[in-house]
């Protein structure tokens, strides 16, 4: 395949790269009843940050891998066979449902599918010879976080042997999902019976030997299912075909590797049906079947009215905690060794510090409180909001309590009423258990964004204010940036930032300071106008806002079209009057933002030349902060350098 794809010049490679993103992208669509919704959501979501790299490529580099060949043009290779195998993949997670199949094993080898091409892909781009493309600050930043999402996901995985991976990549799912196809089917249902048992939860190391001569790529695969899930110890061999260079040292290293004990198998009734994995919250719906809460939840949100494993019409959506199972888990996992995957157990929440609180007697009260959150009566509804806002802002136990009794999604539905009062209620709730870090995912999981945003639009300014704050707390989860930059709440933020209260302004500009971090929300920031009302914060006769502004600016300072808008907006004359009167933090701050302007920019060096910047620099370089002293320094010698021009 590489060498198909040599033949033609770096641009055309990246087009066909492009293509094929978009061919993916198109997957995400169709994927609400499924029971993969999730993997095929992030799997599709961090391929399609791929394209903005491959746009680039095409851009910039119409060569590229044209007339190279073999090592030199491999990455091309690796590239379009990962993106080939999810390609293949997607369509068949998309269309898998539990309600239309009963075929446990295919839903297993799906989920390990998912783990085959997110390390595939993972290696793939590591090989990306970035060095030589000139690549944007924003692009490297948004291919460095799939990186790193693809990395955490396949270290859960451990090591495999890259030989095994790639024939399990090239088996055709569309097969396994082909009713006239009985056989097969049964021939895979007979092996991998426990593959669902690689979880997203429990990290496992497995290695492998070989063992004699694998027919196919899918004895391999069954083998490799095998290893991870029911022996302590199995082996796998190569076929007699080679492969050159680094291929075959990694396969001889793998084939030296030694035996080593896996990890304990976890038990099926601890696993969700809906997505494989480890419960972390089990609920027990009206049918008496057993799900991970946020899993059925989205089930029940998407409007399904019957149990996704028995297919009986629900008689009722009440989801009722399964505390013997959650509890039976927690021992599970203690006697395992396993990280357990929620801090409360048996009643009982064990803080950080070892220390341990019976919290049985407070869990009936609060499972009643949340029961009164999905109340059709709207007074009902808003006490409730009210109580669970008082609540989640007295403690760390109670946010866990509330979000552990599966408050989150009530919450999340209610930003959606018309009651004001109910509105504000439920996004300061949100808010607080925000706080605690490990909420911060189910909010996310609760689809809370879109919600937020609404509310941070049209909502009370109150309501505003906390929703700005909400997204900053979520925000610092470095994978949330993209999301939320991404879903419109960049412009409300900086609407919120030129129109509202002084505590809304203030709430703002932290959760655009936070969000701007993230190279590729700072040209929505800039094209939401948000240099105009900098500007006006900085020149506003009360400076309430100042700090504010030049921490803004000193982030955005680096980014192109942020320093064309900051220019023009006339932003640079305020800097160095600011440099004059200013006190220490401003001085400095307003030193950086100036030698990030002028870094590489003759004309804006000019331009503070003529404004007078010399004599308020120097004092800078002689008394400021270190910090100050340092920016002041550098840019003193870009205009010694200009003007020695």
């Amino acid at each position: 395949m590489c060498a198909a794809y040599c033949v033609h010049s770096g641009a055309d490679t990246a087009v066909g790269l492009i293509e094929l993103v978009r061919e993916i992208v198109k997957v995400s669509s169709g994927v609400h009843g499924s029971d993969f919704r999730r993997e095929c959501t992030d799997l599709v979501r961090r391929i399609s940050l791929l394209a903005h790299l491959f746009e680039e490529i095409r851009d910039l580099m119409g060569e590229g891998c044209g007339g190279q060949s073999g090592e030199g043009c491999r990455w091309v290779s690796d590239l379009v066979t990962a993106l080939q195998a999810a390609k293949s993949l997607l369509p068949v997670a998309a269309s898998f449902s539990s309600t239309t199949s009963s075929d446990g094993a295919a839903a297993k080898k799906i989920a390990f599918q998912f783990q085959c091409v997110t390390w595939k892909l993972e290696k793939a781009l590591s090989n990306v010879p970035y060095d030589q493309f000139d690549i944007s600050e924003e692009v490297q930043e948004q291919v460095d976080l799939v990186r790193a999402q693809l990395r955490r996901a396949t270290e859960r995985y451990g090591p495999l042997s890259s030989r095994v991976l790639s024939r399990a990549l090239s088996e055709p799912l569309d097969q396994l999902m082909d009713p006239m196809q009985p056989s097969k089917r049964v021939s895979i249902g007979l092996h991998i019976d426990n593959i669902g048992n690689v979880d997203h939860e429990v990290k496992r190391k497995v290695s492998f030997v070989p063992k004699g001569n694998c027919s196919s790529s899918t004895d391999s695969l069954i083998d490799m299912a095998r290893v991870s899930n029911q022996i302590a110890m199995s082996e796998i061999c190569p076929s007699n075909e080679t492969d050159a260079g680094t291929e075959d040292n990694a396969e001889i290293k793998d084939q030296e590797v030694t035996k080593k004990p896996e990890g304990p198998v976890i038990p099926d009734d601890f696993l969700c049906p809906i997505s494989l994995e480890l419960m972390r919250d089990p609920v027990i719906v009206a049918t008496g079947q057993t799900f991970e809460r946020s899993y059925i939840q989205r089930w029940i949100d998407s409007g399904n009215t019957t149990c996704p494993k028995t297919r009986q019409k629900l008689e009722n959506l009440t989801l009722t905690p399964n505390y013997v199972l959650r509890s039976l888990i927690s021992q599970w996992c203690t006697l395992n060794n396993i990280e357990q995957p929620n801090v409360l157990a048996n009643g009982k929440i064990k803080r950080r510090d070892g220390t341990v609180r019976d919290v049985s007697g407070d869990l009936a009260a609060i499972q009643e409180l949340v029961r009164k959150l999905s109340s059709r009566n709207i007074e009902e509804c808003r006490n409730a909001a009210a109580e669970v806002r008082s609540l989640s802002k007295r403690s760390t136990d109670n946010r866990i309590l509330l979000a552990e009794a599966g408050a989150i999604p009530f919450l999340v539905h209610l930003l959606t009423v018309e009651d004001e009062l109910t509105q504000e209620n439920a996004v300061t709730s949100i808010l607080n258990l925000s706080i605690f870090e490990n909420n911060k995912e189910l909010i996310m999981l609760a689809g809370a964004i879109p919600s937020i945003v609404q509310v941070l639009r049209r909502g009370s300014m109150e309501a505003r204010e906390n929703a700005a704050a909400t997204l900053f707390s979520l925000s610092l989860a470095d994978e949330n940036k993209i999301i939320i930059g991404a879903s419109g709440a960049v412009q409300a933020l900086v609407e919120l930032l030129q129109n509202g209260s002084l505590r809304g302004k203030k709430d703002a500009a932290t959760a655009l300071f936070n969000l701007c971090i993230y190279q590729g929300n700072r040209g929505r920031a800039v094209r939401a106008g948000i240099v105009t009302a900098l500007l006006k914060m900085l020149t506003d006769s009360t400076g309430s806002m100042v700090d504010e502004a030049l921490t803004i600016l000193s982030v955005l300072a680096s980014h192109q079209e942020a320093k064309v808008a900051i220019v023009k907006a006339s932003i640079i004359p305020v800097m160095i009057d600011l440099m004059r009167t200013g006190q220490a933090r401003i001085k400095e701050n307003a030193a950086a933002i100036l030698l990030s302007l002028c870094k590489r920019d003759n004309d804006n060096l000019s331009a503070i030349s003529r404004l007078g910047a010399f004599i308020p620099l120097s004092e800078i370089a002689n008394s400021g902060t270190e910090r100050a002293k340092r920016k002041a320094t550098s840019l003193l010698e870009l205009l010694r350098r200009l003007h020695h021009a």
